[in-house]
């Protein structure tokens, strides 16, 4: 606007000493132009992106950028990722980047929601020289990130029946297989294949063996996922589209919640060294232990929708250990048969 006015004074007026003035404030516009457009060609981003990204969580993710020219540096850049064409409100900035040279650095973020994040490129940006301009060319860049399902606090009342020490072996519920938990001595009803005999004959009394349970060392997380039946056309009269998107709102919580608690009752539960399995409707993922099997889970958590509501429950292991989660409600936990806490509800 200072050079338009300068520039229509010196028309009007007709002064040399305005056509000089006018002349340095258009020879500024242009090499600011000039030198930003020089200043963003022939650079290079890439990122470097983290392991896992769990919804609710920051994460950091690496962004490299390299200077191809051979001989010019570039000066003050800002990085930008897309999501979707829309810059994310973090970016990097790299003060002086010689030529040929790589320089790296990150930025801190957050994912709101599970699922695929698709990043469609980058935005390079600079104001470089005179903060007159500023000018940014987007480059393309297509990557898909997978967000874990946040993870929430395992109530304790939810954990009471199960081992807090890591490994096998440490959750003792008695059974005729499995590896050996200790003597006992005979009661009346208790099988004679059982007696140990080099133990009775030692102390004068029959005693029996008994082994661990190898159900209680797995532990099935059964999540119904089926969407909740709307009240639909009986209440669209008294409640009307505000109220219908109020109670739609209020089963998505409740559902990602669900989500959320699954993942924080597998992931607990893997921590401890139990094998974990998941059913949900229409699918289910076999017990297995370990860092794999916490990856499979979560990934599978990810990606996981509602299903119709007519669907058939998922069911669990009918002797096994499990903890059925439905949105909305407290999970039920059932532990198998001569664990002696039957079934309970936590809240």
């Amino acid at each position: 606007m200072a050079t338009l006015l300068v520039g229509l004074a010196a028309i009007n007026a007709g002064l040399n000493l305005l056509f000089l003035v006018w002349g340095m404030m258009l020879f500024l516009i242009l090499a600011s132009g000039v030198l930003s457009e020089l200043c963003l060609r022939h650079l290079q981003p890439r990122r470097k992106a983290p392991t896992s990204i769990t919804a609710g969580t920051p994460y950091l993710m690496g962004v490299a950028l390299t200077n191809e020219k051979r001989r010019l540096p570039s000066f003050s850049v800002e990085v930008e990722d897309l999501v979707d064409g829309k810059p994310i409100e973090k970016r990097c900035y790299f003060l002086k980047l010689p030529a040929g040279r790589t320089q790296e650095t990150a930025y801190r973020h957050v994912a709101t929601k599970r699922g695929r994040l698709h990043l469609s490129g980058y935005r390079l940006s600079t104001r470089f020289p005179f903060g007159l301009i500023h000018k940014s060319k987007d480059v393309s860049a297509p990557l898909e990130l997978l967000v874990f399902p946040e993870l929430c606090p395992v109530p304790n009342a939810l954990m009471r029946g199960f081992s807090s020490r890591h490994g096998r072996g440490h959750q003792k519920w008695r059974s005729r297989r499995g590896d050996f938990y200790g003597l006992r001595e005979f009661r009346k009803g208790d099988d004679p294949r059982d007696i140990h005999w080099r133990t009775s004959a030692r102390l004068g009394a029959p005693f029996v063996r008994e082994t661990e349970d190898d159900e209680g060392q797995e532990i099935g997380l059964v999540l119904d996922n089926r969407m909740k039946a709307g009240d639909g056309e009986a209440k669209e009269g008294t409640e009307g589209r505000e109220g219908k998107a109020l109670r739609a709102g209020a089963d998505d919580a409740a559902f990602e919640h669900a989500i959320s608690m699954t993942a924080s009752l597998a992931c607990e539960l893997l921590s401890r060294g139990y094998r974990v399995g998941l059913s949900v409707c229409g699918d289910a993922i076999s017990p297995e232990g370990g860092q794999a099997q916490t990856t499979r889970l979560l990934r599978f958590l990810a990606l996981l929708g509602p299903a119709a509501v007519d669907s058939p429950q998922p069911a669990a292991r009918p002797n096994g250990a499990s903890i059925r989660i439905v949105p909305g409600r407290a999970p039920e936990v059932r532990l198998p048969t001569g664990a002696g806490d039957g079934t309970r509800r936590s809240a």
